[in-house]
């Protein structure tokens, strides 16, 4: 381990039992209490629908409602009106998708994807780019699997009129250099939105230091709960752009002769939103800054570090992806499939994930069907990885 004390956080998730060594951080993160307790208490003493009441409950469920978009805001870089609360990231680049590239994209656009990108990221493009008409490139990976920059830069050109990447790879956990890859798309006058989901749980995250026009993420890998995500976008672009769906509280007024549309972001939130997915949002936000994201960082940092030169000395055993990974570690034991390890783990209670990770596009470049992967969060330690590796070579020993 690094010469920072190891996070000890673990009895703040009452959902992780003695001996359980869960490692699918990546797919979801466990709650902490802090989070289950605010959730608890939008329901069971607060609750109201926001925006409309004239009630005095239904007023401090709005200014809790409204408090938390302003920490969102906060704990991206960015200002309230530019955060859009949706179900979570996939749902934020459909918005994108349908609204911004359906407005703006031609025959003859081009949109520029990566190969890592998880699938939510690429089947809204392609959605996009057959009703417009435009086509999508793909950039390679750099031989340790990270996004190829000078390969982008290469390849992008005026017809291009947006990029949309992945900040941190959910399989292999090569971090992007977001503020280059922006600067690269903005050289030639394309847009570029950037997939959060895996870095604003470990990374701290600037959308106007990066200089992106996009920025989306889910709640639910930052501990937070499910059913609820953020889409950042420049103000002038959420203003010029159409509503994604139509109805209740996203209009100016109504009539059977016209409808006028109120302003972003309350434009793309039709409907009764997420009320305590918001506040359970605010809380998990609260619970990383108090740990602090850079000394998170450190610690999956570590974690990363122990887990690659553990299995790395496991003959059988094939790593993907560089050696600073973000808190994430894709593996292949050779002759066994990942279901099988991931079955044989469970048997030993260690919690990991095992298949394509909704990017077989990546699985292709990576000439398998499919990966087993450990991802950390703050709850996890180095007895966690002692059992992944006991667990290894008992994968091994049974199919040696």
């Amino acid at each position: 381990m690094s010469g920072a004390a190891p996070l000890d956080v673990v009895a703040d998730f009452p959902a992780i039992p003695v001996g359980w060594a869960y490692l699918d951080t990546a797919a979801t993160s466990q709650k902490p209490q802090p989070v289950i307790d605010a959730i608890a208490r939008g329901y069971a003493e607060t609750y109201a629908t926001v925006h409309r009441g004239v009630y005095q409950r239904s007023a401090d469920m709005t200014l809790a409602y409204e408090a938390a978009r302003r920490k969102v805001a906060t704990f991206i870089g960015g200002n309230p009106d530019e955060i859009v609360f949706v179900r979570g990231a996939t749902e934020g680049i459909n918005l994108v998708a349908a609204s911004w590239a359906a407005q703006q994209l031609r025959p003859g656009d081009r949109i520029l994807l990566s190969q890592l990108e998880h699938h939510s990221n690429i089947v809204p493009w392609q959605v996009a780019a057959e009703r417009t008409g435009a086509a999508i490139d793909v950039v390679p990976l750099t031989p340790d699997g990270r996004i190829d920059l000078e390969a982008m830069a290469a390849m992008l050109t005026p017809q291009h009129k947006l990029v949309a990447l992945a900040h941190v790879s959910n399989v292999l956990g090569s971090v992007l250099d977001a503020r280059a890859a922006t600067e690269l798309a903005h050289g030639v006058g394309a847009k570029i939105l950037i997939d959060g989901c895996q870095a604003v749980p470990r990374l701290p995250v600037d959308v106007a230091a990066i200089g992106c026009d996009f920025y989306v993420f889910s709640g639910h890998k930052l501990y937070g709960p499910t059913g609820i995500g953020v889409l950042w976008g420049r103000a002038e672009l959420l203003e010029a752009m159409p509503p994604y769906q139509t109805g209740g509280s996203m209009i100016d007024r109504v009539s059977f002769a016209q409808t006028t549309y109120a302003p972003a972001p309350t434009r793309f939130e039709a409907g009764t939103p997420h009320i305590v997915g918001a506040l359970g949002l605010a809380a998990a936000i609260d619970y990383v800054e108090t740990i602090g994201l850079d000394r998170i960082h450190e610690h999956e940092t570590a974690l990363v570090r122990q887990a690659r030169a553990a299995l790395g000395r496991i003959n059988s055993v094939r790593l993907f992806g560089p050696d600073d990974a973000a808190g994430i570690v894709s593996f292949a034991v050779e002759g066994v499939h990942p279901h099988d390890v991931g079955t044989i783990l469970d048997e030993g209670q260690v919690a990991i994930r095992a298949g394509h990770h909704c990017a077989q596009p990546l699985m292709d470049v990576l000439d398998v069907p499919a990966t087993a992967r450990a991802s950390f969060g703050v709850y996890n330690g180095p007895g966690d990885i002692e059992r992944l590796v006991a667990g290894i070579e008992r994968v091994s020993r049974i199919f040696g």
